[in-house]
């Protein structure tokens, strides 16, 4: 799935792109991509000539900000992607929406897996109500309240492993399973420690660590491991430097010992024994 690196880079993919351009029309090819409103021609009627004025993050959400103070909501879910193309493009398999725009060109929903939601939602409503999501976030990474402190007093009564902790997405939005076992590692933390065990020493190099991970893919745009791709097409490079997702058996950078996974709240978990205590 996406993380907040992904997301962030096809949020900046589409401010390049799609900025200050106006709907013609639209095609839904898959109508339970269509999450709201779930008729398609109430949806085709209320985008047609709206332009796109901004591209906003909230998590793993995509928001949309058009002309009329209405908003178009996008979670790429597990295998979505846009793709900038031209009407007469061929179709690429498993596109579920087009959106037609002026200038003779088109942005294409492509999803594999069939998960991914559309939301358009009036001016009127608060987003909120529709996109019910949004209101389970937690911090973002990057906000000023997301500080060393802060992770302090969530990891304080919890009890969890790390983990598990960091992929709750009511504590800190964004972090999925790759930069979750990336920061761990950066901060030399076990990923079955119990959140409440970590000093305040061990919680201020998880921050920088959870930062400076999520920086370093964005600015490589991303990671691919199966689907991901930037509106262009290109593959997100962060996999060729990550330090221990996807490694399972190979050196770790820092000691050489090899790479160990085991499943951990259901998810598949990387980790140096050596380096992370």
């Amino acid at each position: 799935m996406p993380e907040l690196p992904e997301v962030e880079t096809v949020r900046r993919g589409l401010m390049q792109i799609s900025l200050n351009q106006r709907f013609t029309g639209a095609e839904i090819l898959l109508r339970k991509t269509l999450a709201h409103p779930t008729d398609p021609d109430h949806f085709l009627g209320a985008i047609r000539g709206l332009i796109i004025q901004d591209w906003q993050r909230r998590g793993k959400y995509l928001l949309g900000q058009l002309s009329d103070g209405s908003t178009l909501g996008v979670h790429l879910r597990m295998t979505g992607k846009f793709l900038w193309t031209t009407p007469d493009t061929p179709l690429q398999k498993h596109t579920r929406m087009r959106f037609f725009l002026a200038g003779d060109r088109e942005l294409r929903f492509v999803d594999l897996r069939t998960f991914g939601q559309i939301w358009w939602v009036p001016s009127d409503i608060p987003v909120e109500s529709v996109i019910t999501g949004l209101t389970k976030l937690g911090i973002e990474p990057f906000s000023p309240g997301f500080t060393a402190e802060f992770l302090a007093e969530k990891c304080q009564k919890r009890h969890r492993p790390m983990k598990t902790f960091l992929l709750d997405q009511s504590i800190v939005t964004g972090l999925g399973n790759i930069y979750a076992d990336e920061a761990l590692f950066k901060s030399g933390i076990h990923p079955t420690r119990k959140a409440s065990s970590l000093t305040t020493a061990e919680i201020k190099k998880l921050h920088r660590a959870i930062i400076e991970v999520i920086e370093t893919s964005i600015a490589q745009g991303g990671t691919t491991f199966s689907d991901f791709v930037s509106t262009t097409g290109t593959n997100g490079n962060y996999g060729g430097m990550a330090l221990t997702y996807g490694r399972t058996g190979e050196p770790c950078r820092a000691c050489g010992h090899p790479i160990e996974r085991i499943r951990l709240g259901g998810r598949s978990t990387h980790f140096c024994p050596q380096c992370q205590r």
